[in-house]
Protein backbone atom coordinates (compact mmCIF):
# COMPACT_ATOMS: atom_id res chain seq x y z
CA UNK A 1 0.00 0.00 0.00
CA UNK A 2 2.83 2.41 0.89
CA UNK A 3 4.59 1.67 -2.41
CA UNK A 4 1.34 2.23 -4.32
CA UNK A 5 0.87 5.60 -2.66
CA UNK A 6 4.48 6.56 -3.47
CA UNK A 7 4.03 5.51 -7.09
CA UNK A 8 0.84 7.55 -7.35
CA UNK A 9 2.58 10.58 -5.87
CA UNK A 10 5.40 10.27 -8.40
CA UNK A 11 2.96 9.95 -11.28
CA UNK A 12 1.14 13.07 -10.12
CA UNK A 13 4.45 14.91 -9.75
CA UNK A 14 5.58 14.07 -13.28
CA UNK A 15 2.13 14.89 -14.70
CA UNK A 16 2.36 18.34 -13.18
CA UNK A 17 5.91 19.07 -14.31
CA UNK A 18 6.13 21.79 -17.01
CA UNK A 19 8.31 19.61 -19.20
CA UNK A 20 5.56 17.00 -19.38
CA UNK A 21 2.73 19.45 -20.14
CA UNK A 22 2.34 18.42 -23.78
CA UNK A 23 1.43 14.86 -22.77
CA UNK A 24 -1.64 15.92 -20.80
CA UNK A 25 -5.14 14.99 -21.90
CA UNK A 26 -7.00 17.82 -23.66
CA UNK A 27 -9.09 20.39 -21.86
CA UNK A 28 -11.72 22.19 -23.95
CA UNK A 29 -13.44 25.55 -23.52
CA UNK A 30 -16.35 26.33 -25.82
CA UNK A 31 -17.10 30.05 -26.10
CA UNK A 32 -20.67 29.60 -27.27
CA UNK A 33 -22.30 31.97 -29.74
CA UNK A 34 -25.31 33.35 -27.85
CA UNK A 35 -25.57 36.77 -29.48
CA UNK A 36 -25.36 39.76 -27.17
CA UNK A 37 -24.49 37.86 -24.01
CA UNK A 38 -22.05 35.39 -22.49
CA UNK A 39 -21.86 31.60 -22.28
CA UNK A 40 -18.79 29.38 -22.00
CA UNK A 41 -18.62 25.64 -21.39
CA UNK A 42 -15.54 24.02 -19.84
CA UNK A 43 -14.99 20.29 -20.39
CA UNK A 44 -12.09 19.09 -18.24
CA UNK A 45 -9.66 16.28 -19.15
CA UNK A 46 -11.69 13.93 -16.94
CA UNK A 47 -15.03 15.03 -18.41
CA UNK A 48 -16.05 17.41 -15.60
CA UNK A 49 -18.24 20.18 -17.00
CA UNK A 50 -18.64 23.81 -15.95
CA UNK A 51 -21.02 26.24 -17.66
CA UNK A 52 -20.24 29.90 -17.05
CA UNK A 53 -23.32 32.00 -17.90
CA UNK A 54 -26.05 31.11 -20.39
CA UNK A 55 -26.70 34.09 -22.64
CA UNK A 56 -29.92 36.10 -23.15
CA UNK A 57 -33.42 34.57 -23.43
CA UNK A 58 -33.37 34.71 -27.24
CA UNK A 59 -30.36 32.36 -27.28
CA UNK A 60 -32.27 29.47 -25.71
CA UNK A 61 -33.31 27.91 -29.02
CA UNK A 62 -29.70 27.34 -30.06
CA UNK A 63 -27.99 27.16 -26.66
CA UNK A 64 -29.99 24.28 -25.19
CA UNK A 65 -29.47 21.82 -28.08
CA UNK A 66 -25.78 22.78 -28.31
CA UNK A 67 -25.21 22.10 -24.62
CA UNK A 68 -27.06 18.78 -24.94
CA UNK A 69 -24.67 17.86 -27.76
CA UNK A 70 -21.62 18.59 -25.63
CA UNK A 71 -22.69 17.36 -22.19
CA UNK A 72 -23.55 13.83 -21.18
CA UNK A 73 -25.61 13.90 -18.00
CA UNK A 74 -26.00 16.75 -15.52
CA UNK A 75 -23.55 19.67 -15.67
CA UNK A 76 -21.19 19.41 -12.70
CA UNK A 77 -21.20 23.16 -11.98
CA UNK A 78 -23.06 26.14 -13.40
CA UNK A 79 -21.70 29.58 -12.56
CA UNK A 80 -23.80 32.70 -13.00
CA UNK A 81 -21.25 35.52 -12.97
CA UNK A 82 -23.88 38.14 -12.10
CA UNK A 83 -27.67 38.51 -12.23
CA UNK A 84 -28.15 40.29 -15.58
CA UNK A 85 -30.49 38.96 -18.25
CA UNK A 86 -27.84 38.64 -20.97
CA UNK A 87 -25.99 36.16 -18.75
CA UNK A 88 -28.87 34.25 -17.15
CA UNK A 89 -31.55 34.28 -19.87
CA UNK A 90 -31.00 30.73 -21.08
CA UNK A 91 -29.96 29.19 -17.77
CA UNK A 92 -33.31 27.86 -16.55
CA UNK A 93 -33.93 26.01 -19.81
CA UNK A 94 -30.43 24.52 -19.77
CA UNK A 95 -30.88 23.32 -16.19
CA UNK A 96 -34.26 21.77 -16.99
CA UNK A 97 -32.91 20.13 -20.15
CA UNK A 98 -29.66 18.57 -18.88
CA UNK A 99 -29.63 19.02 -15.10
CA UNK A 100 -27.01 20.48 -12.77
CA UNK A 101 -25.19 19.17 -9.71
CA UNK A 102 -23.98 22.48 -8.29
CA UNK A 103 -24.90 26.11 -8.88
CA UNK A 104 -22.80 29.13 -7.92
CA UNK A 105 -23.49 32.84 -8.12
CA UNK A 106 -21.96 35.84 -6.31
CA UNK A 107 -24.78 36.09 -3.79
CA UNK A 108 -25.29 39.70 -4.87
CA UNK A 109 -28.98 40.58 -4.45
CA UNK A 110 -30.74 41.85 -7.54
CA UNK A 111 -34.43 42.73 -7.78
CA UNK A 112 -35.18 41.33 -11.25
CA UNK A 113 -38.03 38.89 -11.89
CA UNK A 114 -35.84 36.84 -14.23
CA UNK A 115 -33.23 36.32 -11.50
CA UNK A 116 -35.86 35.35 -8.93
CA UNK A 117 -37.43 32.85 -11.32
CA UNK A 118 -34.00 31.36 -12.05
CA UNK A 119 -33.36 30.90 -8.33
CA UNK A 120 -36.69 29.07 -8.04
CA UNK A 121 -35.57 26.63 -10.76
CA UNK A 122 -32.15 26.27 -9.14
CA UNK A 123 -33.76 25.53 -5.79
CA UNK A 124 -35.77 22.71 -7.34
CA UNK A 125 -33.13 21.24 -9.63
CA UNK A 126 -29.61 21.84 -8.26
CA UNK A 127 -28.03 19.40 -5.84
CA UNK A 128 -26.06 22.19 -4.14
CA UNK A 129 -26.25 25.99 -4.19
CA UNK A 130 -23.10 27.87 -3.26
CA UNK A 131 -21.35 31.23 -3.29
CA UNK A 132 -17.58 31.73 -3.76
CA UNK A 133 -16.91 32.13 -0.05
CA UNK A 134 -13.18 31.77 0.75
CA UNK A 135 -12.28 28.82 2.94
CA UNK A 136 -12.40 29.90 6.61
CA UNK A 137 -9.25 27.88 7.31
CA UNK A 138 -7.38 29.81 4.58
CA UNK A 139 -9.25 33.13 4.27
CA UNK A 140 -6.53 34.87 2.26
CA UNK A 141 -6.78 32.39 -0.59
CA UNK A 142 -9.44 32.10 -3.32
CA UNK A 143 -11.78 29.15 -3.46
CA UNK A 144 -10.25 26.52 -5.76
CA UNK A 145 -12.28 23.80 -7.49
CA UNK A 146 -10.42 20.78 -8.81
CA UNK A 147 -11.56 19.48 -12.20
CA UNK A 148 -9.26 16.47 -12.49
CA UNK A 149 -5.86 15.80 -14.09
CA UNK A 150 -4.44 18.96 -12.51
CA UNK A 151 -7.05 21.33 -13.99
CA UNK A 152 -8.42 23.78 -11.43
CA UNK A 153 -10.82 26.70 -11.39
CA UNK A 154 -10.02 29.45 -8.87
CA UNK A 155 -12.56 32.14 -7.97
CA UNK A 156 -10.72 35.45 -7.66
CA UNK A 157 -13.69 37.73 -6.99
CA UNK A 158 -15.95 38.35 -5.06
CA UNK A 159 -14.66 37.44 -1.59
CA UNK A 160 -17.59 38.01 0.74
CA UNK A 161 -17.54 37.89 3.77
CA UNK A 162 -13.75 38.38 3.94
CA UNK A 163 -14.18 41.49 1.78
CA UNK A 164 -17.41 43.43 1.15
CA UNK A 165 -19.01 43.77 -2.27
CA UNK A 166 -17.90 46.78 -4.28
CA UNK A 167 -20.41 49.62 -3.98
CA UNK A 168 -21.22 52.94 -5.67
CA UNK A 169 -19.64 51.86 -8.97
CA UNK A 170 -21.02 52.47 -12.44
CA UNK A 171 -22.79 49.11 -12.08
CA UNK A 172 -22.49 47.26 -8.78
CA UNK A 173 -23.92 44.06 -10.28
CA UNK A 174 -21.23 44.13 -12.97
CA UNK A 175 -18.49 45.11 -10.52
CA UNK A 176 -19.22 42.08 -8.37
CA UNK A 177 -19.19 39.60 -11.25
CA UNK A 178 -17.54 36.30 -10.50
CA UNK A 179 -14.01 36.42 -11.92
CA UNK A 180 -12.55 32.93 -12.38
CA UNK A 181 -9.18 31.63 -13.51
CA UNK A 182 -8.89 28.17 -15.06
CA UNK A 183 -5.40 26.66 -15.01
CA UNK A 184 -4.13 23.56 -16.76
CA UNK A 185 -0.45 22.76 -17.11
CA UNK A 186 1.28 25.87 -18.46
CA UNK A 187 -1.97 27.31 -19.85
CA UNK A 188 -4.72 29.37 -18.27
CA UNK A 189 -8.02 31.07 -19.01
CA UNK A 190 -9.40 34.16 -17.27
CA UNK A 191 -13.18 34.65 -17.26
CA UNK A 192 -14.14 38.23 -16.42
CA UNK A 193 -17.95 38.29 -16.56
CA UNK A 194 -18.91 41.97 -16.86
CA UNK A 195 -16.26 43.18 -14.42
CA UNK A 196 -15.78 46.94 -14.16
CA UNK A 197 -12.61 49.04 -13.77
CA UNK A 198 -13.10 48.96 -10.00
CA UNK A 199 -13.02 45.16 -10.10
CA UNK A 200 -9.82 45.19 -12.12
CA UNK A 201 -8.23 47.70 -9.75
CA UNK A 202 -9.14 45.57 -6.74
CA UNK A 203 -7.61 42.47 -8.32
CA UNK A 204 -4.46 44.37 -9.29
CA UNK A 205 -4.01 45.28 -5.64
CA UNK A 206 -3.82 41.63 -4.59
CA UNK A 207 -0.87 39.20 -4.65
CA UNK A 208 -2.39 37.20 -7.50
CA UNK A 209 -0.97 35.90 -10.75
CA UNK A 210 -3.45 37.37 -13.22
CA UNK A 211 -1.59 36.25 -16.34
CA UNK A 212 -3.68 34.20 -18.75
CA UNK A 213 -3.14 32.49 -22.08
CA UNK A 214 -6.74 33.24 -23.07
CA UNK A 215 -8.84 36.12 -21.76
CA UNK A 216 -12.63 36.13 -21.91
CA UNK A 217 -12.96 39.88 -22.31
CA UNK A 218 -15.10 41.71 -19.77
CA UNK A 219 -18.47 43.22 -20.64
CA UNK A 220 -18.52 42.18 -24.32
CA UNK A 221 -15.64 44.50 -25.16
CA UNK A 222 -17.15 47.61 -23.58
CA UNK A 223 -14.96 50.68 -23.33
CA UNK A 224 -14.86 50.89 -19.52
CA UNK A 225 -13.32 47.51 -18.74
CA UNK A 226 -10.11 45.89 -20.04
CA UNK A 227 -8.08 48.82 -18.74
CA UNK A 228 -4.49 49.17 -19.88
CA UNK A 229 -2.96 48.36 -16.44
CA UNK A 230 -5.10 45.28 -16.13
CA UNK A 231 -4.26 43.97 -19.60
CA UNK A 232 -0.58 44.58 -18.88
CA UNK A 233 -0.90 42.23 -15.90
CA UNK A 234 -2.93 39.59 -17.76
CA UNK A 235 -0.76 39.60 -20.92
CA UNK A 236 -3.24 37.46 -22.91
CA UNK A 237 -2.03 35.63 -25.99
CA UNK A 238 -5.62 35.44 -27.23
CA UNK A 239 -8.83 37.22 -26.25
CA UNK A 240 -12.42 36.17 -26.87
CA UNK A 241 -15.20 38.76 -27.02
CA UNK A 242 -18.76 37.46 -26.73
CA UNK A 243 -21.18 39.87 -28.40
CA UNK A 244 -24.04 40.00 -30.88
CA UNK A 245 -23.82 41.10 -34.50
CA UNK A 246 -24.87 44.72 -34.99
CA UNK A 247 -25.78 45.03 -31.30
CA UNK A 248 -27.25 48.26 -29.92
CA UNK A 249 -24.32 48.89 -27.56
CA UNK A 250 -21.55 49.23 -30.11
CA UNK A 251 -19.68 46.26 -28.63
CA UNK A 252 -16.83 45.69 -28.96
CA UNK A 253 -15.69 49.29 -28.75
CA UNK A 254 -12.71 50.75 -30.55
CA UNK A 255 -11.17 51.65 -27.20
CA UNK A 256 -11.21 48.06 -25.89
CA UNK A 257 -10.01 46.64 -29.20
CA UNK A 258 -7.15 49.15 -29.27
CA UNK A 259 -5.98 48.19 -25.78
CA UNK A 260 -6.10 44.48 -26.68
CA UNK A 261 -4.07 45.19 -29.79
CA UNK A 262 -1.52 47.10 -27.72
CA UNK A 263 -0.76 43.96 -25.65
CA UNK A 264 -0.55 41.78 -28.75
CA UNK A 265 -3.63 39.63 -28.07
CA UNK A 266 -5.15 37.73 -31.00
CA UNK A 267 -8.82 38.72 -30.84
CA UNK A 268 -11.77 36.42 -31.55
CA UNK A 269 -15.34 37.75 -31.67
CA UNK A 270 -18.46 35.61 -31.60
CA UNK A 271 -20.31 38.19 -33.73
CA UNK A 272 -17.83 37.56 -36.56
CA UNK A 273 -16.31 34.14 -35.75
CA UNK A 274 -19.30 32.33 -34.28
CA UNK A 275 -18.55 29.76 -31.62
CA UNK A 276 -14.88 29.64 -30.62
CA UNK A 277 -13.35 26.39 -29.39
CA UNK A 278 -10.16 26.60 -27.33
CA UNK A 279 -8.37 23.30 -26.65
CA UNK A 280 -5.42 23.11 -24.24
CA UNK A 281 -2.93 20.25 -24.13
CA UNK A 282 -1.28 21.80 -21.10
CA UNK A 283 1.45 23.50 -23.13
CA UNK A 284 -0.45 25.31 -25.90
CA UNK A 285 -4.00 26.39 -26.64
CA UNK A 286 -5.47 25.89 -30.11
CA UNK A 287 -8.35 28.23 -30.95
CA UNK A 288 -10.72 27.37 -33.77
CA UNK A 289 -13.53 29.62 -34.97
CA UNK A 290 -16.71 28.09 -36.35
CA UNK A 291 -16.85 30.66 -39.13
CA UNK A 292 -14.83 33.38 -40.76
CA UNK A 293 -11.33 32.32 -39.68
CA UNK A 294 -8.91 29.61 -40.86
CA UNK A 295 -6.63 27.95 -40.04
CA UNK A 296 -6.77 27.48 -36.22
CA UNK A 297 -4.57 29.73 -34.10
CA UNK A 298 -2.10 28.13 -31.68
CA UNK A 299 -0.79 30.12 -28.71
CA UNK A 300 1.69 29.07 -26.02
CA UNK A 301 1.03 29.00 -22.31
CA UNK A 302 3.06 31.38 -20.18
CA UNK A 303 3.91 28.93 -17.41
CA UNK A 304 2.27 27.46 -14.33
CA UNK A 305 0.71 30.78 -13.34
CA UNK A 306 -1.85 29.38 -10.90
CA UNK A 307 -2.94 31.73 -8.11
CA UNK A 308 -0.95 31.03 -4.98
CA UNK A 309 -4.29 30.30 -3.45
CA UNK A 310 -4.19 26.59 -4.10
CA UNK A 311 -1.65 25.54 -1.49
CA UNK A 312 -2.86 27.75 1.33
CA UNK A 313 -0.76 29.96 3.61
CA UNK A 314 1.90 28.41 5.84
CA UNK A 315 0.88 24.88 4.94
CA UNK A 316 -2.71 25.13 6.18
CA UNK A 317 -5.13 22.89 4.39
CA UNK A 318 -7.43 24.21 1.71
CA UNK A 319 -10.79 22.47 1.79
CA UNK A 320 -13.45 22.37 -0.89
CA UNK A 321 -16.57 22.14 1.24
CA UNK A 322 -19.50 20.29 -0.27
CA UNK A 323 -22.98 21.02 1.06
CA UNK A 324 -24.00 22.77 4.26
CA UNK A 325 -21.50 22.10 7.01
CA UNK A 326 -22.36 21.72 10.67
CA UNK A 327 -19.54 21.72 13.21
CA UNK A 328 -18.53 18.13 14.00
CA UNK A 329 -18.32 17.07 17.61
CA UNK A 330 -14.73 16.82 18.76
CA UNK A 331 -13.31 13.45 17.76
CA UNK A 332 -16.63 12.27 16.33
CA UNK A 333 -15.41 11.93 12.76
CA UNK A 334 -18.95 12.68 11.57
CA UNK A 335 -17.81 14.32 8.33
CA UNK A 336 -16.12 12.62 5.39
CA UNK A 337 -12.99 13.84 3.61
CA UNK A 338 -11.29 13.16 0.26
CA UNK A 339 -7.75 14.25 -0.56
CA UNK A 340 -6.91 16.10 -3.76
CA UNK A 341 -6.42 13.66 -6.63
CA UNK A 342 -7.91 10.73 -4.70
CA UNK A 343 -10.87 8.61 -5.79
CA UNK A 344 -11.77 7.53 -2.25
CA UNK A 345 -13.08 9.24 0.87
CA UNK A 346 -12.24 8.76 4.56
CA UNK A 347 -13.78 9.44 7.94
CA UNK A 348 -12.60 12.80 9.22
CA UNK A 349 -10.71 11.11 12.07
CA UNK A 350 -8.93 8.63 9.77
CA UNK A 351 -5.15 8.38 10.52
CA UNK A 352 -4.43 8.44 6.78
CA UNK A 353 -5.59 12.05 6.62
CA UNK A 354 -3.20 13.05 9.38
CA UNK A 355 -0.27 11.52 7.50
CA UNK A 356 -1.23 12.97 4.12
CA UNK A 357 1.12 15.57 2.65
CA UNK A 358 -1.40 17.13 0.26
CA UNK A 359 -3.00 20.26 1.66
CA UNK A 360 -6.15 20.42 -0.45
CA UNK A 361 -9.13 18.30 0.52
CA UNK A 362 -12.86 18.07 -0.09
CA UNK A 363 -15.15 17.83 2.94
CA UNK A 364 -18.58 16.17 2.73
CA UNK A 365 -21.27 16.71 5.38
CA UNK A 366 -22.52 13.10 5.23
CA UNK A 367 -21.74 9.71 3.70
CA UNK A 368 -24.43 9.99 1.04
CA UNK A 369 -22.82 13.17 -0.34
CA UNK A 370 -19.39 11.52 -0.42
CA UNK A 371 -20.71 8.43 -2.22
CA UNK A 372 -21.95 10.58 -5.10
CA UNK A 373 -18.36 11.41 -6.07
CA UNK A 374 -16.00 8.93 -4.38
CA UNK A 375 -15.83 5.34 -3.11
CA UNK A 376 -15.11 4.40 0.52
CA UNK A 377 -11.48 3.98 1.54
CA UNK A 378 -10.27 0.52 2.49
CA UNK A 379 -8.24 1.73 5.48
CA UNK A 380 -10.94 3.31 7.66
CA UNK A 381 -13.98 1.79 5.87
CA UNK A 382 -16.16 4.94 6.26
Amino acid sequence: MAFARLLLALLLLFAAAPGQAASLKPLSVYFLDVGQGDAALIVSPTGKTVLIDAGPPEAQATLVPRVKQLVQGPIDLIILTHPHLDHLGGMSRVIQAVGVRRFMDPGFDHPSDAYRKLLDVVGEEAGQVMTPTPNPSAPDTPLSIGLGEGAALSILWPRVPQEPFLKSTRSDANSNSIVAKLTYGDTSFLFMGDAEPETEARLLGKPLDLSATVLKVAHHGGRYSSTAPYLAAVRPQAAVISCGARNDYGHPTAEALGRLQDVGARVFRTDQDGEVLAVSDGATVTLTAAQGRAPPVVVKGQGPGAPRASSGPKGKSVEIVVGRQEPAASGSGSRYVSLKGSKVFHREDCPTLKRAKTQQRTVYPDRASALKERRPSEDCKP
